[in-house]
């Protein structure tokens, strides 16, 4: 998968992993690596999957529709690429914190929803819920942020609520932030990220 890794000054912190919204690259969420923790080694990816000629992560029906066949094998081929490039990069593979936004997201919800070990924990700017119905693994000792907007038109409160309820079923420890905006990823959600972030390695 294309990619940027950026070694970071500080080994022990978690690396994090930026998985960009539709239309996006791998450079796009690098300032925010930057706001949430500018000593972390950073792993910036870029969807394989093209739209009308714009990067995702996998490809869907209809707006808010995903093909859960593509779903799947992208999910599986993003946790094989997270094997590798630990590997290839000499970084901890128990120790990765995605940060994803809109379909990067819902790339990296889908990890924690099919490998009990993909991530250490996510911040989710505007995730929808990747599937309906299955079984999620135990994701006890698993740290998940979710940012969502009061009036966001692609992806629902009602959904946001859902995707909490799903993983704190499974065990993980969910903080939702609400913004009164809509699907824009915002100056004010990043801080709030951030500060959950700290707060999740400090402990």
């Amino acid at each position: 998968m294309k990619h940027i890794f950026n070694k970071g000054q500080d080994p022990t912190k978690p690396t994090l992993l930026l998985l960009h919204g539709t239309g996006g690259n791998e450079l796009d969420l690098l300032p925010l690596a930057g706001r949430i923790d500018d000593e972390a080694s950073v792993l910036s990816v870029r969807g394989n999957v093209l739209e009308n000629g714009m990067p995702r992560f996998f490809r869907r029906l209809a707006e808010g529709v995903f093909d859960e066949e593509d779903l799947i094998f992208r999910t599986k081929e993003l946790n094989e690429f997270l094997d590798e490039a630990a590997e290839k990069y000499r970084f901890d593979r128990d120790n990765i914190i995605a940060i994803g936004y809109s379909n990067g997201a819902n790339i990296a919800a889908s990890l924690l929803f099919h490998y009990q070990n993909a991530l250490k924990g996510a911040i989710l700017h505007h995730p929808m819920v990747p599937r309906q119905g299955m079984d999620l693994p135990d994701l006890s000792g698993k740290s998940v942020f979710i940012a969502a907007g009061t009036n966001d038109p692609i992806c629902s409160p009602l959904e946001s609520a859902e995707l909490q309820s799903l993983l704190e079923k499974a065990n993980a420890n969910v903080e939702l932030h609400w913004e009164n905006k809509g699907h824009q990823l915002t100056a004010s959600e990043v801080e709030a990220a951030a500060s959950w972030y700290r707060k999740f390695i400090s402990k």
